[in-house]
């Protein structure tokens, strides 16, 4: 490397593999948009930088020779196009550079890579304020939740998946010498392996988080050596384009060739996704998005694949301390971001006889389900929490999807409607909508209803609320569940069926913790134990899984 990049940054990586293995909070890049610790006027340049993008072509990829120059996004708070411009290449380009890239990068060691792709990180936090106000204005979320997920906590899980990379890459000594006894002599043997990479990686975005959820894959597939393509959803291009940019130029700056990491755009006139997927020199695919596509990805050929598909979360109340509490928490998790998540909570089970609340009195069914439609209601309708909670909808196919929700075979309590944001008079906007469902009606349930729609659902008792949440998670899949109990067997109960459809738990969560939240170098995302997902990051699989340990060995001379 031309700058000596591992001294620099020997320190992170080993604070970052310990935090692996700690599983204490640890957050390199912080959360917090704040003056003193981003500069005073690092907003305000930020949001300058993302203007300057609009109308214009995006010229910082070290990518050359494009056949066109596209771009189809739209912002969501204003509903009016961006007419950002992308340089497009045909997918046997890029991934004919990718393969020529492949043979210097695979070379380098993983000390080298895990230095640079860090080094990388930290020119993106340079840039966390444009990059938060492109996400903005790509997927719809809130100013604070945009500078969070596309800023610092996915810096983070980047992080996160270069320390296990890092990690799993220098588990075993690269040489030895081994001898065995053999009586009168000793045989001896050098022994040398080499961890290698599988080869062209492809990283496929979703619309909604586009770098929170292509970082892990992206730096996963980099730090063991293999090349990579993002190819980013065509609505959400520009936050992952500048992290991508960024990675560009420090490769080019170490005297590598930047192609190690492309951006491939769709065309205006057709998507390329597929023809990506299928060419034969792709070996790696990560994937967030729909189940249908997911599932497509997964019965590739030839292919290692990791995948975010859809899920059915749960939240089963059995007994609570404070149930307006709980009300106030449970509204939150469903109105963030419009429940665009894919961990915002969809199915609540509740029991026909009530909840039991402190003190031993029960709280009836219809009270309880009140007290979660008004906490809902108070939210949306509170004009200093509403708009920074709620956000925008990044897709109009979703409002649709909300207000078509009246087939949902069960009885309404919360109706949806658009709501004004203060700040962007054109926002596409709609609250939650609260149906309660009979648990015998299965198939307004069993199916994942993306948006801010809530499902309350009458059963017999807990067992039954604990039943179903498990065949759905088993048959369906979940990425989350939040329970609520103050007995210790339920909650053993509840742990134990649960973990066996592979579904973490979030118990009695009040107050400002969230089950939509994970945090990097501690909660699992995704446990691939489920249809929801057939990968974890940052497990130790979503990493070894991209390279091959081949070993070599001769006799000793002499």
């Amino acid at each position: 490397m031309k700058l000596n990049l591992l001294n620099k940054h020997q320190d992170a990586l080993n604070t970052a593999i310990k935090a692996l293995h700690e599983r204490t909070f640890y957050a390199r890049y912080p959360e917090n948009p704040s003056p003193e610790v981003y500069g005073e006027n690092a907003d305000k340049e930020g949001r300058e930088k993302y203007k300057s993008h609009l109308n214009e072509k995006f010229d910082e990829l070290l990518q050359q020779e494009p056949e066109q120059w596209v771009g189809q996004e739209d912002s969501p708070y204003e509903q009016q196009p961006l007419n950002i411009k992308y340089p497009y290449f045909a997918p046997e380009t890029l991934v004919n550079r990718a393969e020529e890239a492949y043979h210097q990068w695979r070379k380098v060691k993983p000390a080298d890579r895990a230095a640079i792709l860090v080094e990388s990180l930290e020119r993106m936090k340079e840039r966390f304020f444009e990059i938060a106000y492109a996400t903005m204005h790509t997927t719809g979320q809130a100013y604070m939740m945009s500078f969070q997920a596309s800023g610092p906590h996915a810096a983070d899980r980047a992080l996160e998946a270069v320390a296990a990379g890092l990690e799993e890459q220098t588990r075993f000594p690269e040489t030895t010498e081994w001898e065995k006894p053999m009586g009168k002599y000793n045989l001896k043997l050098n022994k040398t392996w080499k961890a290698v990479p599988k080869g062209v990686a492809l990283v496929i975005g979703c619309s909604t988080f586009p770098t929170w959820n292509t970082v892990p894959g992206m730096y996963a597939s980099l730090v063991t050596g293999n090349p990579v393509i993002v190819k980013p959803h065509p609505k959400a291009v520009l936050p992952i384009a500048i992290v991508v940019a960024e990675v560009q130029k420090v490769l080019q700056e170490n005297g590598l060739n930047p192609n190690i990491c492309q951006l491939a755009v769709d065309a205006d006139d057709h998507l390329i996704t597929k023809e990506l997927a299928e060419n034969p020199k792709v070996k790696l695919i990560d994937y967030t998005g729909g189940t249908e596509f997911g599932n497509y990805v997964e019965s590739l050929p030839g292919k290692t694949t990791f995948t975010e598909k859809t899920g059915v979360n749960s939240i089963i109340i059995d007994s609570v301390e404070d149930l307006d509490k709980v009300a106030q928490n449970l509204a939150f998790s469903v109105s963030l971001y419009s429940g665009q998540m894919c961990t915002a909570p969809q199915n609540f089970f509740i029991p026909e006889g009530g909840v039991k609340v402190a003190g031993g009195e029960t709280v009836p069914f219809e009270e309880v389900v009140r007290k979660i439609s008004d906490a809902v209601s108070g939210l949306v309708n509170n004009p200093k929490a509403g708009p920074h909670v709620l956000g925008a909808i990044q897709n109009p196919a979703t409002s649709e999807r909300v207000k078509s929700a009246a087939s949902i075979k069960g009885k309404e309590v919360l109706s949806t409607c658009d709501f004004s944001n203060p700040m962007f008079a054109n926002a596409r906007t709609c609250t939650p909508v609260i149906y309660e469902v009979d648990a015998t009606e299965k198939e307004s349930y069993s199916r994942e209803l993306f948006g801010p729609i809530m499902l309350i659902i009458k059963t017999k008792d807990t067992n039954q609320s604990v039943e179903l949440a498990k065949e759905m998670a088993m048959n369906y899949g979940a990425i989350s569940c939040g329970a609520y109990t103050t007995d210790p067997e339920v909650k053993e109960k509840i742990m134990d069926e649960m973990s066996l459809a592979g579904t973490p738990v979030s118990f009695n969560l009040t107050g400002g913790i969230y089950v939509n939240q994970n945090a990097s170098f501690s909660d699992f995302h995704v446990t691939g134990g489920n249809p929801a997902g057939n990968a974890s990051f940052t497990n130790p699989e979503f990493v070894i899984k991209r390279f091959t340990w081949v070993g070599f060995r001769e006799p000793v001379a002499g």
